[in-house]
């Protein structure tokens, strides 16, 4: 065994998307900077969620659209190419390889250690490297964690024998099952019963709720259980799993109502966990496998001398890639900040405060119909009690809805805050309408006036004229 010592100005564990942006923000503010990576940088995003799984839904969600414009319906009638299609996804997941990341961290004069970090007492991280050895590493400023989530598993009797699959493997497997059950009805469930159900697979989603993205606007998840129930996946609401068997390579699942289902693989979509059990947060006085809370700067509250920063998936405050990258971005700039001594300005929408977690959260469902939202729903609107006027459009109507597809299916709702006059929140559901989300996401973020918003003129004829109808409807 041999140990080293080494001190930096901030350690960051975890070399996801989120850490990497940390640590290359420290950097840039002339603090000197180590990343620690257990498996490969880039993270989840890039090897087993974000890249994979948008490489496996762009063409099936493009076939979908190009079945519905004149003249294409008859060149792509065909199924798709699974082969290319699974290649694609290799080719944009690097084939899990990361040398190119590690070149990017080189090139941002960053430190990398890789192996498992645990905190071992106040700014202290000791590392069990691959080959055996330990390197102690003492910051003199800020630790930073960015280990993100894994997927958490229900407890059901029989799960530890039938090899379920989670996320990573819905996104990285290399062959289509042929009957493939989906436990869960958020956005891991829906998108990959987009993407394997058009792949070749029979896929039956069991859903406990009612409805679909239960915390999304109920018309998102109607018109998503409507594409789903188009492309032939058999989706059961207020169903559960009470018993899991494999048997003879078939995944048996027993129902709550005494019902059973057969199938070839499972995947298990229901909800995601911290990684935080084996990062030695009981030296510091935490409990081992909580969620971290943080204040607006992304220091840990209950961690004393404002030296622990807990940055994306891993707070719990907005569990996305491009959410945790905004923060990383803030959080790096602080750092940077109090280590200089420099103010650091936390107000609402200061340079310093991540006021976007709260008020102004994009996210993008790439299903067929997509979903598109940013700001409060109108369930969220109502519990904050606020005076909300709800502005509902059916897409369908706008001229580039028709020039988008034939039959065009879509809706669009506008939440406008009565006593500030601006945007509160915004949903959108149709083809094609991920695209139209930055334009929600600045009128939200911006809090620009809605008699501002009349001056900016969508241009005729796409689906984003959509915002035009929505004004008119407000006015009346």
């Amino acid at each position: 065994m041999n140990e080293t010592t080494r001190t930096y100005d901030v350690i960051v564990i975890g070399a996801g998307p989120v850490g990497e942006n940390v640590a290359e923000r420290a950097r840039a503010a002339g603090l000197s900077t180590v990343i620690v990576e257990r498996e490969l940088l880039g993270g989840e995003c890039s090897f087993w969620a974000c890249d994979p799984s948008k490489a496996l839904l762009r063409p099936v969600v493009a076939r979908a659209d190009a079945r519905r414009v004149p003249g294409l319906g008859q060149a792509v009638a065909g199924p798709l190419d699974v082969e290319a299609v699974l290649a694609h996804r290799d080719k944009m997941s690097s084939y899990w390889k990361d040398e190119d990341q590690v070149d990017w961290l080189d090139s941002v004069s960053v430190d990398l250690i890789r192996g498992h970090g645990r905190l071992t007492g106040p700014r202290k991280v000791s590392v069990q490297t691959p080959d055996g050895g330990t390197v102690a590493l003492t910051a003199r400023h800020a630790v930073a964690v960015s280990t993100g989530t894994s997927a958490a598993l229900p407890s059901i009797p029989g799960l530890d024998t039938v090899r379920p699959w989670t996320s990573r493997e819905a996104t990285s497997a290399d062959k289509v099952p042929g009957r493939l059950a989906v436990v869960g009805g958020g956005v891991v469930a829906v998108e990959m019963a987009t993407a394997w159900q058009a792949l070749g697979s029979q896929v039956t989603m069991l859903v406990l709720e009612d409805a679909l993205l239960q915390r999304m606007e109920p018309f998102a998840g109607e018109l998503v259980t409507d594409g789903l129930r188009e492309a032939g996946v058999d989706i059961r609401f207020g169903t559960s799993v009470t018993s899991l068997a494999r048997e003879g390579g078939e995944v048996q699942i027993t129902l709550a109502d005494g019902g059973h289902l057969a199938a070839d693989e499972i995947l298990l979509a229901t909800g995601r966990a911290p990684r935080t059990w084996d990062l030695g947060l009981e030296t510091i006085g935490l409990t081992p496998g909580d969620w971290l809370k943080v204040d607006d700067t992304f220091r840990v509250t209950d961690v004393a001398d404002g030296w622990f920063y807990a940055v994306g998936d891993v707070n719990h405050r907005a569990l996305m890639t491009h959410q945790g990258k905004y923060q990383a971005r803030i959080a790096g700039a602080v750092i940077g900040a109090r280590a200089k001594g420099e103010p650091v300005d936390d107000t609402r929408w200061g340079a310093h405060a991540a006021t976007a977690d709260s008020a102004a959260v994009p996210q993008v469902v790439f299903t067929h119909p997509e979903v598109a939202a940013v700001g409060l729903t109108t369930r969220e609107a109502e519990q904050s009690g606020r005076r909300i006027k709800v502005v509902d459009y059916d897409l369908a109507r706008v001229a580039g809805a028709h020039q988008y597809a034939e039959g065009y299916r879509g809706q669009a709702r506008m939440l406008i805050d009565l006593d500030r006059d601006t945007v509160a929140g915004v949903t959108f559901a149709g083809p094609g309408v991920g695209e139209l989300l930055h334009s929600a996401t600045i009128a939200v973020a911006g809090e620009v006036p809605i008699d501002r918003l009349w001056h900016a003129v969508p241009a005729f004829p796409t689906i984003s004229e959509v915002w035009l109808r929505l004004l008119e409807t407000h006015r009346g």
